[in-house]
């Protein structure tokens, strides 16, 4: 009996706490208004209209919005437009080392530019350095368009001059008629350190105003892109793993300071699009490169006048070099700033003012900062002997002169005129420079099948840029064996000329 009321007591009890508990939780629920409660399809799936926000700071260092936010209004979209190509010229086979290794086969359709009838279409990136509208692009963006239009973040629209262009470093400088622009700053690319964060902005496949992250994974680095004639192309690349595709190139390359230490410019790549590196033009090539192109229209280039080996197992073994540091003279050139400055074949150079130098390309970029009678501090070894001299750079015409732009003009040569050709016309045919020859038939040029029309575009080995170059190489033809002129007619045919004792 006591069990059983003992049994009783207990229910009730629980009985009486769940109904305090029960009343507790009502009596202290807040009201939930008439707001109409939305049910999820699935009873598992909870859906709610307020939204959790974050308390979670990133670490200093770590975020981007800052730089992302100060540098995307001042990288614009750049638009161009050429002329159609003539038949049988395309871009492919002008650009091919620079484009089919490092952007593939299919790059024309990256930028649009795909052998159609009427006007064809490309587009790249480019930055704003100035306030009064000032732009810097790669060279190869902008390279022979007829017409240049500049996209803003805020969707604004400006037709671009183009102030000059440097393909030794794929450099250009565009012009539109602005002020109060948003721009970057220069930022010091020589202290830029390889594992630091940056940032990549530009417009890929058209997608304005996209940013990437990712470190720097080299510096200096040479990929052989910008294969020259004349051996002037200058490459000491930042090399980076963030994201950069077709459309990124002539874009900011920023650190987390939002200051411009780079151009974007290339991408190693067999598909055509990111394979995993990119290389940026280093601030310290482009702040002088524009200087030049601002104060004079054309690059003042610097140089010491050496011919360069790096240093490496098999060249220490054969000259029995004491170290694997520096780039080993293989020669010079005669009266040279280097042979001037009293070094000599077989020197190691380890140091421009105070920089070291290990590669072909740290010493390129190290000379390129400077013009043409600007001194240099050069620390080389000669055997076991450490030695600095003082080296006053030169240009290549050997003098300490300021090199002037020369202006391509029409001349009288051989009775026949020789005309600079159109920057359309270039596009068309897919060449660069040229002479446009006329009056052939009553000049002394009438008995070698040249016709009226025909662009000179080398004569020799030579290339021919204006028309000056054609009567300065046939003249020197004169006292030899004659010289074979190649060329172009409007219409993309291509011919051959033998002139002089060679025919």
């Amino acid at each position: 009996m006591q069990a059983k009321q003992m049994m009783l007591g207990l229910l009730g009890s629980a009985i009486l706490g769940g109904g305090v508990a029960v009343g507790g939780y009502k009596l202290l629920e807040p009201e939930r208004g008439l707001a109409p409660q939305a049910v999820a399809a699935d009873p598992n799936v909870r859906y709610t209209s307020e939204l959790r926000n974050s308390t979670y700071t990133v670490p200093e260092g770590l975020n981007f919005t800052a730089a992302a936010a100060s540098v995307t209004p001042a990288v614009v979209h750049v638009m161009t437009e050429y002329a159609p190509k003539a038949s049988g010229q395309g871009d492919m086979s002008r650009m091919d080392p620079f484009l089919r290794q490092f952007f593939g086969d299919d790059l024309e359709q990256y930028h649009g530019r795909g052998r159609q009838q009427g006007p064809q279409q490309g587009s790249g990136s480019g930055v704003i350095i100035a306030a009064n509208g000032y732009i810097v692009t790669n060279n190869h963006v902008i390279e022979k368009a007829d017409k240049i239009e500049v996209v803003m973040d805020d969707k604004r629209k400006f037709q671009a001059e183009l102030v000059g262009a440097d393909p030794n470093t794929d450099l250009a400088l565009l012009k539109v008629k602005a002020d109060n622009l948003p721009f970057v700053r220069y930022g010091n690319s020589d202290n830029v350190k390889v594992g630091e964060w940056v940032l990549a902005v530009g417009n890929p496949f058209n997608l304005n105003s996209t940013v990437t992250a990712g470190i720097i994974s080299a510096k200096g680095r040479n990929i052989n892109i910008l294969r020259r004639e004349d051996n002037m192309g200058i490459e000491s690349f930042l090399q980076t793993d963030a994201v950069v595709n077709p459309g990124n190139s002539g874009g900011a390359l920023v650190n987390l300071n939002g200051d411009l230490i780079g151009i974007n410019s290339a991408i190693a790549s067999h598909t055509g699009s990111f394979e995993g590196y990119s290389f940026a033009v280093p601030s310290s090539i482009v702040s002088k490169v524009i200087d030049d192109l601002l104060k004079y229209k054309t690059v003042q280039r610097a140089l010491l006048g050496v011919q360069i080996r790096e240093v490496d197992a098999q060249l220490a073994s054969e000259k029995k070099l004491a170290s694997l540091n520096g780039v080993y003279v293989m020669g010079l050139g005669k009266n040279s700033s280097a042979a001037d400055a009293g070094l000599q074949e077989g020197d190691i150079i380890t140091e421009i003012n105070g920089v070291k130098v290990n590669t072909s390309s740290q010493l390129q970029e190290q000379v390129a900062r400077f013009r043409p009678g600007d001194k240099i501090k050069v620390s080389y070894l000669r055997g076991t002997d450490a030695r600095v001299s003082t080296a006053t750079l030169r240009n290549s015409t050997g003098t300490t002169d300021i090199v002037r732009e020369e202006v391509a003009t029409a001349l009288k040569y051989e009775g026949a005129t020789l005309a600079p050709v159109t920057r359309q016309e270039q596009s068309k045919l897919g060449i660069d420079g040229g002479a446009k020859i006329n009056g052939v038939k009553s000049s002394n040029f009438r008995e070698t099948g040249i016709a009226d029309g025909f662009i000179i575009t080398r004569i020799d080995k030579n290339k021919v840029s204006k028309p000056q170059d054609v009567q300065r190489y046939l003249e020197a033809a004169k006292e030899t064996d004659g010289a074979l002129v190649e060329g172009v007619y409007p219409d993309g045919r291509k011919a051959y000329y033998p002139i002089g004792q060679a025919q």
